[in-house]
């Protein structure tokens, strides 16, 4: 039976790092799909488009991000390729930000063929603000604005702390708890 273990997280969590150092140490091969390769497949006219991906200031609040039809379509076409590499008999790790148990839920139900288990990568606001700022490479505001939403709602087989694990000792909790 496929397995899919789901990384959920705000950005700049370390869920692609996670990813990678699993890959390493697992006793199986596992594929990394991210969530990021599956946006740059955007035409660079839908980025700040209502389209596809626009970023809209709040304030304190943060940098929200709205996605139009086109990024929505892009979205669920990657849950539905996850499916698709599983029932291949890929097992994979998947990166994801998940605003919402509703993209969980479809997960759910589309993999309902796998061993489906979901962790959550969690850190301080002020942790992710300041990876976030170091990135050079993420919209500043992104993180303060995810914060409060990508966990509400969600259940996890794992949650780890990534302030105080390094994304090896994330990894191996990950081997350890899943039998990998």
């Amino acid at each position: 039976m496929p397995l899919v273990i789901l990384l959920n997280g705000v950005g700049s969590v370390g869920k692609s790092s996670t990813a990678r150092a699993l890959q390493a140490i697992a006793t199986r091969p596992l594929l990394h799909v991210a969530m990021d390769a599956f946006l740059d497949m955007l035409p660079a006219g839908l980025l700040d488009h209502p389209d596809g991906l626009t970023f809209i200031d709040e304030g304190a609040a943060g940098l929200a991000v709205r996605s139009g039809p086109v990024l929505q379509r892009a979205m669920d076409g990657m849950r539905h390729a996850v499916a698709a590499m599983a029932a291949a008999g890929n097992d994979l790790v998947v990166d994801e930000v998940m605003i919402g148990p509703a993209k969980a839920d479809a997960y759910r139900a589309l993999l309902g063929f796998c061993t489906l288990r979901f962790v959550g990568l969690t850190a301080p606001l002020e942790v992710l603000e300041a990876r976030e700022l170091a990135r050079g490479d993420r919209a500043i505001g992104l993180a303060r604005w995810q914060f409060p939403r990508v966990h509400a709602g969600m259940r996890y087989d794992l949650t780890l702390d990534t302030s105080i694990a390094t994304p090896e000792d994330c990894a191996r909790r990950i081997r350890a708890e899943f039998g990998l």
